[in-house]
């Protein structure tokens, strides 16, 4: 053989052997002004090896994007659905149309899991979901089973890991326990998915300690080691992943579940939004992370196990709240438009490598806006910069963020594009009292990226006109079900809207 065809066969092998790490899988979430089309985020996993993902709604559209890829699915039932499930009867509706449709269709979604909820006993819901968690977990896993899926498709409850705790005086993960308020239910919740062979799914985030705790040890956060460990009896714990699912361990042996599968329903590192919160420290936790997962190292408590883990997230999300926090917006490995922003092996092996982008993705044009040269008028460019970040995402211009160097003119120049980009550049949307305008010359500048947004899908033609009278609820069905497409463009058509009226009036 030649060199050179020696050389390809080697490369080749080293490609085709390039999986992820066992069980590892992806949170893909769609709350954002611009989303790339399921089929183009669908074919970024495949490129990627990512064969599960766990979603946060059930939209027609992206779940037809995942039919016939054999990607393991966890579909999600929200939150503001958990009252309505504690019926039978509508429990049984929801699976019926929205697990057995797509696990029956041609060709099928490979759904394995429902997410019963997300977080539902989180201390800021004070206390929302309480008495309606279990008894819907209870009824989607009784619909799943009578519609002959049971063996198949398990319901699990995604939990927020300030369900359990440790005395403050005592704050070793071999004191944990279930919060008190919410003790009888979590003991219910976990004998029943032990019960059903389902596994017990908590969210973990190192990056949430380091941010809401100022006391927090910095290296504790990643998996590198730390000088002084927290010593629990003869157990040395150098990182928080470990002590805080070591913790959950204790409080499930405390009501009697001694083996439950342990899924991490999400974990991961923001990359803007923040001074702790930014590429390089997203490389390093997930380098850590991924390098221990694909060692099978499990915990001190669950040694030499493999943990199954879902990264949160896939892709920015430029429409979230930002109540937690400013990074709130920036979870993805990929940006919005599917561009993969640091080096991450998936492997686990720690190579200096780089994900495989969306492709075939349809940008907006090539232009930006940007404040006058010649403006002037302080407090109306203070009062346009509010009204542009009210509607676009400005966290990347606060301090310490990735356009945290910007002057002021920077500032309202961010501020004004990223509103236009919003609007998907539409005309009148770079005026601002003629305080900006519209260019061809990128305005970007080292790591401050100004960006431009993924580009709407084309209109569809409009149905032929209607003889009046004939309307049906099926017609009426079928136009609410198209308001709310997985496509949207911009944070909603009722703003939009109203918008447009704002519009008229500011610029």
């Amino acid at each position: 053989m030649a060199r050179g065809g020696y050389l390809f066969l080697l490369v080749t092998i080293g490609l085709l052997g390039s999986y992820v790490v066992d069980g590892l899988g992806v949170n893909w979430g769609q709350i954002s002004t611009h989303v790339l089309p399921p089929k183009v985020v669908v074919q970024m996993l495949k490129d990627n090896n990512i064969s599960k993902v766990k979603l946060f709604e059930i939209n027609d559209a992206t779940m037809q994007g995942l039919a016939g890829s054999d990607i393991e699915v966890m579909v999600a039932i929200p939150n503001y659905l958990l009252n309505s499930m504690t019926n039978a009867k509508t429990a049984k509706d929801w699976v019926e149309k929205n697990v057995t449709k797509y696990l029956t269709q041609k060709p099928a979604v490979n759904i394995k899991y429902v997410a019963v909820g997300n977080e539902p006993f989180l201390t800021s819901y004070n206390g929302s979901y309480l008495n309606s968690t279990y008894p819907a977990l209870k009824n989607v896993q009784t619909a799943i089973n009578d519609a002959g899926h049971g063996d198949k498709v398990k319901a699990t409850v995604p939990l927020n890991a300030d369900i359990y705790m440790s005395p403050s005086n005592h704050y070793v993960p071999s004191a944990g326990y279930f919060r008190p308020d919410i003790s009888t239910q979590m003991s219910d919740i976990a004998k029943f998915l032990d019960k059903n062979k389902a596994p017990f799914t908590i969210n973990i985030y190192p990056y949430i300690n380091l941010y809401q705790n100022p006391g927090f040890p910095f290296d504790y956060a990643f998996f590198d080691g730390m000088k002084f460990p927290l010593m629990d009896e003869k157990i040395a714990y150098d990182n928080s992943f470990d002590a805080a699912y070591d913790t959950l361990v204790v409080a499930l042996e405390k009501v009697g579940v001694k083996n439950i599968p342990i899924y991490i329903g999400e974990v991961g590192w923001p990359t803007d939004g923040d001074k702790h919160a930014n590429v390089q420290l997203a490389e390093k936790f997930y380098r850590g992370l991924l390098k221990k997962l694909g060692n099978n190292e499990g915990t001190p408590l669950r040694p030499k196990q493999y943990i199954e883990v879902y990264l949160f997230g896939l892709l920015d999300e430029d429409a979230k709240s930002v109540d937690p926090g400013n990074f709130e917006r920036h979870w993805g490995l990929f940006t919005q438009d599917g561009q993969p922003k640091f080096p991450i092996d998936l492997t686990g092996k720690g190579r200096n490598i780089t994900l495989v982008g969306a492709k075939d993705v349809k940008m907006l044009p090539k232009k930006w806006c940007v404040m006058r040269s010649d403006a002037k008028n302080a407090t109306l460019i203070e009062e346009t910069i509010k009204y542009a970040c009210n509607y676009g995402d400005c966290t990347p211009i606060g301090m310490g963020c990735s356009c945290g160097n910007l002057d002021a003119a920077g500032n309202a120049s961010y501020a004004y594009n990223i509103y236009y980009q919003t609007m998907g550049q539409k005309a009148g949307s770079c005026g601002f009292s003629g305080l900006a305008e519209e260019t061809t010359k990128n305005p970007s500048s080292g790591n401050c990226t100004f960006p431009i947004r993924v580009a709407p899908p084309p209109t569809p033609s409009p149905p032929p006109a209607s003889a009046p009278g004939s309307g049906t609820p099926a017609d009426e069905k079928t136009q609410s079900s198209q308001k709310s497409s997985a496509y949207y463009y911009g944070p909603s058509l009722l703003l939009l809207l109203g918008l447009e009226v704002v519009a008229s009036f500011f610029f």
